[in-house]
């Protein structure tokens, strides 16, 4: 009997199974190898975390919450630095204001470069000729860059400038509200098109979304979102760079499917406008796609340019105008000052861009939002250039380093009540999120700070400010406003889990 078992277990090692089972072991000692020669695997002066186990590191420890949550979790028990090992690769991450100022500011030259993520459609050298915030250094041509966009797009007189195409279309998205009145709403949706359409106009001059079309303005809308689910999802090409060109999880493709999709948004308008002259003046420039041709890119380049300003413009100023609307509907107290702050100070409708410096409230609910929901938890996340110290610790040169800013927005060891929405404590206080401030930093800082903010600073709060000064807001079915679901979902950025819906009222 014994024997016939031992045969039907040889049965079993049929030829297909045998050969699964050999590849599987060599799998793992592949593994084992790039695990024993990394360099992270030596005895170092790291930051402090949890314990990493052969092979796979620490990727099984972070369970299953959200990463934001599973790091901000571990830095409790480890410290305001720490650090871990996914896969072969080591990753930092800084949980507090002082741990931020060290990354950001001491070592800021050389912690400024990007790891780009595996799922990236383009090679590193490519994006490094082409892009601002997905390069691998900062090279000449991303100084350049980033310097054509401060001074054509950013720049204060360059924002100034752009007011009253930002009140125009502040005042369509009223318009088609009034139009929708008693309707319920997705809040997200319908920022979302305004913000295209402001971005649109001021690149190819032309609105890009209607209103009307709610499948195109949810396709984009979620194409965008897509993107930032995918550059987030982990991928075992990140953990094991040596397996990276098999793509096993197809990451890679699906984001260049997404990639080129968002490229056909624009790629006619700029074939118009090379058809229409083979050379602009940049004396004679109209737009953001004028300038781009006038310094002679081409459509591999200005194609990816356009997709990170409509990507980083567009989701940003969504998210912080959405979750603002649900932690204003949440605490009444506070959506009641904010509202009787408009009606003091704001005499006329529509509303102008200058009213916006009158509203300290509003403002300061908007510092409160972006404290609690900061649009990127882990900004963008930085490489180490070379062997550095940070807190005394030790990061070595490929180190990837994070920056949780939705932790430091909620430690009770830097803010009273963190997880209570009081804009009351931004009343009074020069504390900003432009950069200089650690304990509040949405758009990161350092040479790597979002370029945008000047915009941004402008936009957001005219757009809530004319959500709140021309409606009042109520949930569908009567719901109670205090029970409204506040949970997250992770990408590169974060959104409401559940879309905010809506009923406006005209007041």
């Amino acid at each position: 009997m014994g024997q016939v078992g031992f045969n039907a277990f040889l049965n079993l090692l049929a030829p297909p199974v045998l050969l699964l089972l050999l590849l599987l072991l060599l799998l793992l000692l592949f593994l084992l190898v790039i695990f024993v020669l990394s360099p992270f695997s030596k005895t170092q002066q790291l930051p402090p975390g949890p314990k990493p186990w052969p092979v796979v590191g620490n990727i099984l420890q972070l369970g299953q919450q959200k990463l934001h949550v599973s790091l901000a979790n571990l830095a409790k028990v480890h410290g305001p630095l720490i650090s871990l090992r996914l896969g072969t690769q080591l990753v930092v991450v800084a949980s507090s204001p002082i741990a931020a100022s060290e990354i950001i500011k001491t070592q800021d030259r050389l912690l400024s470069g990007r790891k780009l993520p595996k799922a990236t459609p383009f090679e590193p050298h490519i994006l490094n000729r082409i892009a601002i915030v997905w390069t691998s250094e900062c090279t000449e041509e991303w100084k350049f860059l980033r310097a054509l966009c401060r001074t054509e797009l950013f720049s204060v007189k360059a924002v100034e400038s752009q007011a009253m195409l930002r009140e125009k279309k502040v005042g369509e998205l009223v318009e088609f509200l009034r139009s929708r009145e008693g309707t319920v709403i997705n809040v997200a949706e319908a920022v979302f098109v305004t913000v295209f359409n402001i971005l649109g106009n001021l690149m190819f001059s032309r609105d890009v979304i209607s209103y009307r079309n709610e499948d195109v303005a949810g396709g984009l809308k979620g194409l965008v979102w897509k993107m930032m689910e995918l550059g987030a999802t982990p991928n075992s090409a990140d953990f094991y760079p040596k397996i990276a060109r098999l793509d096993p999880q197809g990451l890679r493709r699906k984001m260049s499917k997404c990639v080129h999709e968002f490229f056909a948004t624009w790629e006619l308008d700029i074939k118009r406008r090379r058809r229409r002259e083979t050379h602009v003046s940049a004396a004679l420039k109209a737009d953001f796609l004028d300038v781009f041709i006038a310094n002679g890119f081409e459509d591999e380049k200005i194609n990816w340019l356009f997709l990170e300003l409509f990507a980083a413009g567009t989701d940003t100023t969504t998210l912080t105008v959405e979750w603002a609307m649900a932690e204003l509907l949440k605490n009444k107290e506070a959506m009641k000052r904010a509202c009787q702050e408009l009606k003091t100070e704001i005499k006329t409708n529509p509303i102008k861009e200058s009213h916006v410096s009158q509203l300290p409230y509003l403002n300061a609910c908007l510092k409160e939002t972006l404290r609690l929901h900061p649009p990127a938890p882990f900004l963008i996340p930085r490489c180490a250039a070379e062997t550095c110290k940070i807190m005394g610790y030790t990061v070595p040169k490929s180190s990837q380093v994070l920056v949780n800013v939705w932790a430091i927005g909620r430690d009770p060891s830097v803010w009273e009540d963190p997880l209570s929405f009081k804009p009351e404590r931004f009343l009074g206080t020069s504390l900003d999120f432009k950069g200089q401030h650690f304990e509040l930093l949405p758009f990161g800082g350092g040479r790597r700070i979002c370029p945008g903010i000047p915009m941004a600073a402008r936009q957001v709060p005219l757009i809530l400010a004319a959500l709140l000064h021309s409606f009042d807001w109520s949930l569908p079915n009567n719901e109670d406003p205090a029970s409204l679901d506040m949970n997250d979902k992770f990408g590169i950025t974060v959104e409401k889990e559940k879309p905010l819906l809506l009923i406006p009222k005209r007041l």
